[in-house]
């Protein structure tokens, strides 16, 4: 195994020019011929589906059994539900996202006419009109509407705008890419992800090493409502690593340095050998890792195994700020993570069974079934001035 070097600025680049791109679920054509235009300049291979999730191929040593990494390129974003009387837009989420962090969030609506900016407000929105009323207003998608930064006052006037039912609305990202390392901005859940796999990639690339079996760079548009990977993956994967966020959170594991290792979301477990091997490269390796379990949570490795996928799955991710919100992550993780990437990707294959689709015992995988060997630890409960390990030898 090789751990490679990372171009940070090459990452740092591609992640604000991908956080400039709107790509909320349902609106990703553009975003996607970014990424396939990066892959041409880097002298990648990849196809796209009908829909435009990418998938990317890196030769190995060996053909079987491939390997794969996966990053979501859609993000959160909103729908015109209706056009109000007063000229404003009910609007309904993309993704599971809270109107708290919608508030006070600048947009862009996207008609078959042209593009607005707009400003998603509380119903109740001037201090000077309601008082009290604005903190007392309720927290939810029936309490905020869209205002559009054109002359509508009424539905009518927005009918002439061309504004519709169904129109997609992005949400502004409102980057900050700081000094000291940290990065704020919303939809960094995915394209971080995105910019890790690019920039491991381009490791390869640049350094000609070739890794060990076949790696699938896989790009998926559909992750935030919860499709995925789930027509994606080729039959000669075995191995699946999604890469996306981790939830910097009280109650959580995670950490915004270093790698965060998933051992299991809503969806159960990943897979015993492949999350072990994932952990023993961080320590050969001396990259900086933690696990965590995430408890309200999934990812594109669920769309492709509930899809009938018969692949071992991992989740590694950054530590997110915020998830979901107006997110902060640093680049201490996504370096962290794309090293892994390389890492990883240059392996030993210790699992030579997972090459068949299906075999009988020999070279079947086992688990430890023993009981653990009792370690013994000192007893606090005397007094300290009494020897608790006997003489000094």
């Amino acid at each position: 195994m090789t751990l490679l070097s990372i171009d940070v600025p090459y990452l740092s680049n591609i992640l604000e020019d991908l956080l400039k791109i709107p790509s909320p679920t349902g609106y990703t054509d553009e975003i996607v011929r970014h990424v396939c235009n990066e892959l041409e300049r880097l002298g990648v291979f990849y196809e796209l589906t009908r829909r435009g999730a990418i998938r990317a191929r890196l030769e190995g040593k060996d053909e079987k059994p491939a390997r794969a990494f996966v990053s979501h390129l859609d993000t959160l974003g909103a729908q015109v539900k209706s056009l109000k009387d007063n000229g404003r837009l009910e609007v309904v989420p993309i993704g599971s996202w809270s109107a708290r962090f919608a508030e006070g969030a600048r947009t862009t609506i996207f008609t078959d006419s042209g593009a607005y900016t707009g400003t998603i407000l509380p119903l109740k929105a001037s201090g000077h009109t309601f008082n009290t009323g604005v903190d007392e207003l309720p927290i939810g998608w029936d309490y905020v509407e869209l205002r559009v930064d054109a002359y509508a006052r009424t539905n009518d006037d927005l009918k002439k705008l061309g504004v519709d039912v169904g129109d997609i609305v992005s949400i502004d990202p409102q980057s900050e890419f700081l000094d000291n390392g940290f990065i704020v901005s919303r939809h960094l859940d995915n394209k971080a992800g995105v910019a890790v796999m690019l920039a491991a990639l381009k490791a390869f690339i640049d350094s000609g090493v070739t890794p060990t079996v076949d790696i699938y760079w896989l790009f998926t548009i559909a992750e935030e409502t919860g499709h995925g990977a789930s027509a994606i993956l080729p039959l000669e994967v075995a191995s699946l690593v999604a890469i996306d966020n981790g939830t910097s959170a009280p109650g959580q594991n995670s950490d915004e340095f270093g790698v965060t290792i998933a051992m299991g979301d809503q969806t159960g477990p990943f897979d015993y050998h492949l999350t072990r091997k994932i952990a023993q490269l961080c320590q050969d390796n001396a990259i900086k890792y933690q696990k965590d379990v995430f408890r309200y949570y999934r990812s594109d490795a669920a769309s492709a195994v509930e899809a009938g996928a018969d692949v071992r799955t991992a989740l590694i991710t950054f530590g997110i700020d915020a998830s979901h919100g107006y997110e902060r992550i640093h680049m201490h993780a996504l370096r962290s993570l794309a090293e892994l990437a390389t890492v990883y990707a240059t392996s030993t294959v210790e699992i030579t069974r997972d090459a068949s689709d299906f075999s009988d015992l020999e070279g079947f995988t086992s688990q430890p079934t023993e009981d653990a060997e009792q370690v013994l630890t000192p007893d606090t409960s005397k007094p300290q001035s009494e020897p608790q390990h006997g003489p000094a030898e």
